[in-house]
């Protein structure tokens, strides 16, 4: 009798910036911890948050993430003021926010959030480094997501034809 190996580590996503895929040319993906305070743990769960705008800003030695929107729960504790767009701390070894850094300082780069998830009962932050595209750049892409799709048509119609 033979037993599967089956990981123990369960990880499921909470948000996932689509524009970041859309508006950057993803060069490199980390992984880093966040500190979150317990009402934005709650409201994780719940999946009330909008992370499309948020950057990730190197400060004093330590990152940052700016400009995530976590929506406290109407039922959160009243003698705890909930501000939703706080700057969150990244969670990363000293030499990881050294190479992050030397990277963001090349001109034209920057540090976007990609998605949450969970790791276990962890919430984690997938960023990358990433430099702007241009509207060439788009078109460029549109037009090969639109190729793609026009080639599985034509295969799916040979395939059934034969």
């Amino acid at each position: 009798m033979s037993y599967k190996k089956t990981s123990h580590i369960k990880s499921s996503k909470i948000v996932i910036n689509k524009k970041a895929y859309h508006n950057f040319f993803i060069e490199k993906v980390f992984q880093s911890g966040l500190v979150l305070e317990g009402w934005e743990v709650k409201s994780l769960r719940e999946g009330k948050v909008n992370i499309s705008e948020s950057y990730i800003i190197s400060y004093m030695n330590e990152m940052y993430l700016y400009n995530s929107l976590i929506q406290p729960l109407y039922m959160s504790s009243s003698h705890i003021s909930c501000n939703p767009i706080r700057k969150r701390k990244l969670l990363l070894h000293k030499h990881e926010i050294d190479l992050l850094s030397a990277k963001k300082k090349n001109i034209g780069y920057t540090l976007i959030s990609l998605s949450l998830f969970w790791k276990q009962s962890w919430c984690k932050l997938e960023f990358g480094l990433a430099k702007g595209k241009t509207l060439k750049d788009k078109r460029v892409d549109k037009k090969n997501k639109e190729w793609q799709k026009e080639k599985l048509k034509i295969l799916k119609k040979t395939n059934v034809i034969i």
